[in-house]
């Protein structure tokens, strides 16, 4: 009896010892290494689907952008098709202005007509300042017209720190600048409201006019999971790239700027692609506007509202997680009608061993118009007695 006792006593004891074990090594497995430290200026490493930051330093810095404003300029372009006010197959017709900007060039013609979708191609695959002239004129009439076009579009993304005046990317001291993180956000809403256009980004050549170019991001050769984005180099800006990456469901964007070299800025880029995706894994909850829970709605024409995300929930987590994620909603206590379809109600809490990966609203799918005088004072007599 008394070694059976001391066999549980021995066993017992062993459990005690090995619990703080087994939370350390679980609290260990959770950390994340440092991010690299790169030899940028700054640089600025998010996840496209969940906007978690994954990296960053210098993020803030102002700084000249170079021809990385081009994504701006083809950003306002895809508008522009995508509400009919403009057409791939529209002729340009190429000004002594255009045609005489320095800097990279299509090696587009004065007076020549060219195709829309040609000079796009120019700019985003060849980088083009004397595209980018072009398609601004074509658009906006001149080129400082498109500069305050570009600017009203930085924003209202909120780009708040970014500020263009011209297409291209030439420099003008002081007044032409923005951030890593603002060209984070503006690489992430061409990406997500213009997929199709997006393609081109991926395209390594491109021939116009006889003359054939290499797309300059030499990531797209060395990572079969690169898919654009931009590459900038003036003087003043050293050597920038903005490059996204998916693997598998999960798409990361970098931007790098103010390296010494062509070689460092992909280098450097690499670094910052692999080290997102080595230890992060982005996991998609809900979809938006799908039913996640009802709530009891009172004085209204109905007595429950269906609730739910407004937008696609993803998250981004440390890999090897995500059986450890919870997901919780909390409801306001008394809904009262009316509600709007949006109206937030609630909130979805998401956790990741007890501390905080995500909180999001929980809105009202459908619209509960005010109930009838019976219903009201039914419901006001229930109330009453809670």
């Amino acid at each position: 009896m008394f070694l059976k006792i001391q066999q549980k006593f021995q066993i017992t004891l062993f459990i005690i010892l090995l619990l703080p074990l087994a939370r350390a090594q679980a609290e260990s497995e959770i950390k994340i290494p440092a991010p690299p430290r790169l030899a940028a200026s700054s640089y600025f490493l998010q996840d496209f689907d969940s906007g978690r930051i994954l990296a960053e330093r210098n993020a803030d810095e102002v700084l000249p952008p170079a021809s990385l404003t081009k994504i701006m300029t083809v950003y306002i372009a895809f508008r522009e098709l995508s509400n009919n006010r403009l057409s791939l197959d529209e002729m340009v017709t190429i000004s002594e202005k255009a045609w005489r900007t320095p800097g990279s060039k299509m090696f587009i013609e004065v007076n020549k007509q060219v195709k829309v979708e040609d000079l796009l191609k120019g700019i985003i695959i060849q980088s083009g300042n004397d595209a980018s002239v072009a398609i601004a004129e074509h658009i906006a009439g001149d080129e400082q017209t498109f500069a305050e076009m570009m600017n009203q579009q930085a924003q209202r993304l909120g780009m708040n720190s970014t500020h263009f005046m011209n297409a291209t990317g030439l420099p003008v001291p002081k007044q032409h600048y923005t951030t890593a993180r603002d060209l984070a956000t503006l690489t992430r809403a061409v990406i997500k409201e213009f997929p199709d256009y997006y393609r081109w980004d991926s395209i390594k050549e491109f021939t116009y006019n006889n003359i054939t170019q290499k797309n300059r991001n030499t990531l797209l050769w060395r990572d079969e999971t690169v898919d654009g984005v931009k590459t900038g180099h003036t003087e003043e800006a050293g050597y920038c790239l903005i490059a996204s990456a998916k693997r598998e469901k999960m798409r990361l964007i970098s931007v790098v700027m103010g390296t010494k070299s062509k070689s460092a800025r992909a280098n450097e880029s690499q670094t910052l692609l692999n080290y997102g995706f080595r230890f992060f894994e982005t996991h998609k909850l809900y979809d938006a506007n799908t039913e996640l829970t009802t709530s009891r709605i009172w004085k209204g024409a109905s007595d429950t509202v269906s609730l739910g995300v407004a937008e696609d929930l993803y998250v981004t987590i440390s890999r090897r997680h995500y059986k450890e994620m919870k997901a919780a909603t909390s409801v306001d206590v008394k809904i009262m009608a009316p509600v709007e379809q949006g109206d937030q109600l609630g909130v979805v809490n998401v956790t990741l061993l007890g501390e905080a990966v995500s909180t999001v609203p929980l809105v009202a799918l459908n619209t509960v118009a005010k109930g009838s005088f019976i219903q009201r004072t039914y419901d006001a007599a229930l109330l009453l007695m809670k």
